[in-house]
């Protein structure tokens, strides 16, 4: 496969950019080899500087339900342009939107737009510490909800120790308030809330950024029992989830009802777009109602808000697409899987929605030290592969899939047929199994 181009691109971005690249998994030092520079994507399709096309199974890393260049979005996106690209003063597009995502989830009252989900977590987690008057939260291992120094942070020795520090800059007068929990593992929690003062509880409840990892219904409810008890805030983050999952996000899954959620991807339709909410009385302590303070000048601009509104009310006008999706993803998956046990490969597969993801691992994966033990060298011949079939998956062995509905069953057929050439080609190399 040609990749000259992309190569003199990449060479070039090195000189100016750190790594190449503004999102570090995109240089794609996990699975070698070099990214391909994109020029444009249509429907389920990238096309890179080269000219070669690619299925893609990234969808911008889940916000593009509709694939890429969708009309709809694309036309609102357009009409809102022609008023101007940013005001910072409201807008009744903000209220449009933010009553559309409202309707659609169970426990949020009011909400606030930002541009990242980086931003509406670390301003979720400064309401809820505010709302609960303790210092402390509890995240758990494997669960990524953005930059912000506090949540950087990665397990000690045991699961109800204080965090420290996963990356350097980040002060562990930051972390120490952060205790580290094992995903699906109620007993630690439990142990975090006997060692902290703790005001707030994060979770992905569909994790996605260590591979895709359902939580279990009974540990979501159980979670849901401890945050009362303590009377911590629990924070559903719905960043990738959302509008991805189902119509209702995670709430299509389980019947656990968060105190706040987070949004971000879908909502914004492939625009940087964000929000946060939750129940009124936690809303209203944010300034300017009340004393906890966090501002945007980009916050809820015109063209973004545009694109959601486009995006979340297209959802609700096709509700069929989920089961849809989901059922794409679930025969991509068992092919996937198939395909890898007959060439003597063992593969552990998931799919919530539209959403998927495969593990190069012996065992069900529960948690985060599960995923850890696949076989990531595995993992990152497989992708070689599969590119050089154009087919584009996620560029790490603990990132999730996506489909999109430009899709359909002869797409899939055809990832599912470059699966199998890949893992015949594998054994063929005698690659090491797992």
């Amino acid at each position: 496969m040609d990749l000259l181009h992309s190569i003199n691109d990449f060479n070039e971005a090195k000189q100016v950019i750190p790594g190449g690249v503004n999102s570090p998994v995109r240089a794609f030092k996990s699975v070698g080899g070099t990214p391909p520079f994109i020029s444009k994507g249509k429907g389920c399709h990238l096309f890179d500087a080269d000219g070669n096309c690619y299925i893609d199974f990234v969808q911008s890393w889940g916000p593009l339900i509709f694939g890429h260049c969708d009309a709809d979005i694309q036309k609102n996106v357009s009409l809102a342009i022609q008023n101007g690209l940013s005001f910072g003063a409201p807008t009744e597009l903000e209220t449009t939107l933010a009553k559309e995502i409202i309707s659609l989830y169970e426990g949020i009252e009011k909400i606030r737009l930002v541009n990242s989900g980086t931003e509406a977590t670390m301003s979720a987690i400064r309401l809820a510490r505010a709302y609960s008057q303790k210092d402390d939260i509890i995240k758990f291992e494997g669960c990524y909800h953005g930059h912000s120094d506090s949540l950087l942070v990665s397990a000690g020795s045991g699961c109800a120790t204080f965090g420290f520090p996963s990356s350097p800059g980040v002060p562990k007068d930051f972390s120490k308030h952060t205790l580290v929990a094992r995903y699906n593992d109620i007993d630690s929690v439990k142990s975090c809330f006997e060692v902290g003062e703790v005001g707030c509880v994060i979770i992905e409840p569909i994790a996605g950024n260590m591979g895709l990892v359902p939580a279990d219904a009974n540990f979501l409810k159980e979670l849901r029992i401890l945050c009362d008890k303590y009377k911590a805030v629990l924070i559903f983050d719905e960043v990738m989830s959302g509008f991805r999952a189902s119509i209702k996000g995670t709430q299509g899954y389980y019947d656990t009802i968060p105190d706040m959620a987070t949004f971000g991807k879908v909502i914004g339709g492939g625009m940087p777009l964000a929000a946060f909410g939750g129940k009124s009385e936690i809303m209203n302590i944010l300034s300017p109602l009340g004393s906890v303070y966090q501002a945007g000048t980009l916050s809820g601009n015109p063209i973004a808000v545009s694109a959601g509104i486009a995006s979340v009310c297209k959802i609700k006008q096709n509700p069929q697409i989920y089961p849809q999706l989901e059922k794409l993803a679930n025969t991509l998956m068992s092919g996937f899987k198939n395909n890898a046990e007959k060439y003597g490969f063992s593969l552990q597969t998931s799919v919530r929605g539209s959403m998927f993801g495969f593990f190069f691992n012996n065992s069900t994966v529960k948690n985060f030290q599960d995923a850890q033990k696949s076989d990531t060298a595995l993992f990152a011949k497989f992708h070689q592969k599969m590119l050089e079939q154009k087919i584009y998956l996620a560029c790490s062995q603990f990132e999730t899939g996506f489909i999109c509905t430009p899709m359909n069953e002869s797409i899939i057929q055809t990832a599912i047929k470059a699966a199998e050439n890949s893992f015949a080609q594998m054994a063929k190399d005698n690659v090491k199994r797992t």
